[in-house]
């Protein structure tokens, strides 16, 4: 049975598995067009298990658009710190000043696009699930049931290319009637049956539409290629004074973790290092790179600053808690302080 020779049989079947086995979701147990927002932004490059805690804090500190628009960048920050990617975090706190601020709300897919941070997929995910908008959603999960269902080989640069190569099969089987629950059925779909590897084929509720399954293809589609993984070195110094530890702040007009305190590199300052015996040896990935970051032990009057880093502050052992480090800088800090008191 073809999939784009029988668009309404699939989205049928589509529907029937979605009703029954889709996860409870906070934003779907209690929908509304603000939690629906939040969650769009903060699924975008993380997992959905990983994101539910995040979700439950952040809608306890910050309940609708208001309240958001209302609060102080920081504080923002803080209740996105451990998520990554926090150029996400920013974007929704200007969204959320646009929001408040117009006097016409955003309801198409076209009009959610116009505000910050909203690219085609959040936007046809918005307007579709909240407004029940015919825009159908394309993402990595909806790339590759799609390219499976028609078994499509084709080779792409990237995850942008394949998107607008799929949009047009997406927008064929996309149900008019009920295109919130049917483009979430689509990613629901992707992300626990469909998955990258190892697709659960035997259970899946659409498998009489699939071509790759049929041809025993499935495992080898979508055929996209990956960035190179690039491999890294730091050397992190830790630096203990009167109950202070030197940290470093990233400035806010950088590309990553902008605004956010990390253990200094030694090149924030003058002078070379003889660095003894590291106390840590940790790995972290952003994006493409494999990050091993090597933290040594330093007495304060061996570190010099550069006359230009006066992004390198004291900060109290007490205040670590109140502000915004990397997820990984706050693990390893939280994890050396214990090893300093134990």
């Amino acid at each position: 049975m073809s999939l784009l020779s029988q668009p309404e049989a699939f989205q049928h079947a589509l529907a029937a598995w979605y009703t029954t086995a889709q996860r409870p979701l906070p934003w779907r147990t209690e929908p509304s067009l603000y939690r629906t927002v939040v969650s769009e932004l903060m699924a975008q490059q993380t997992q959905i298990k990983t994101m539910l805690p995040y979700f439950e804090r952040w809608m306890q500190r910050f309940p609708d658009f208001k309240a958001l628009a209302a609060a102080p960048g920081e504080d923002v920050l803080k209740h996105w710190e451990g998520l990554g990617y926090y150029s996400r975090a920013r974007n929704l706190h200007k969204l959320a000043q646009t929001y408040v601020a117009l006097e016409t709300k955003p309801t198409t897919a076209k009009e959610w696009q116009a505000l910050p941070g909203i690219g085609p997929y959040t936007s046809a995910a918005i307007s579709s699930i909240a407004h029940n908008y015919p825009a159908a959603v394309v993402d990595g999960n909806v790339v590759r049931l799609l390219a499976r269902l028609t078994n499509d080989a084709r080779g792409f640069k990237n995850n942008g290319e394949a998107v607008k190569a799929f949009t047009p099969t997406a927008d064929t089987v996309l149900n008019p009637k009920t295109p919130g629950d049917h483009n979430q059925a689509m990613m629901e779909l992707g992300a626990t049956i469909c998955q990258k590897s190892n697709p659960l084929c035997t259970v899946c509720p659409v498998v009489q539409f699939c071509a790759a399954a049929a041809q025993g293809t499935a495992e080898t589609i979508p055929n996209i290629q990956r960035k190179a993984t690039e491999q890294v070195e730091i050397d992190r110094l830790w630096i203990v004074h009167d109950d202070k530890l030197l940290l470093h702040r990233i400035p806010e007009d950088a590309k990553q973790l902008a605004g956010q305190y990390e253990l200094p590199s030694s090149c924030h300052f003058q002078q070379t290092f003889k660095l003894g015996k590291p106390l840590a040896t940790k790995s972290r990935s952003i994006t493409n790179k494999r990050i091993k970051e090597t933290i040594y032990p330093l007495k304060p009057q061996q570190s010099s600053p550069k006359s230009h880093a006066s992004n390198l502050y004291w900060i109290s052992l007490e205040e670590i808690d109140n502000i915004t480090l990397s997820g990984p800088h706050r693990r390893w800090i939280k994890e050396l302080l214990s090893m300093s008191h134990s």
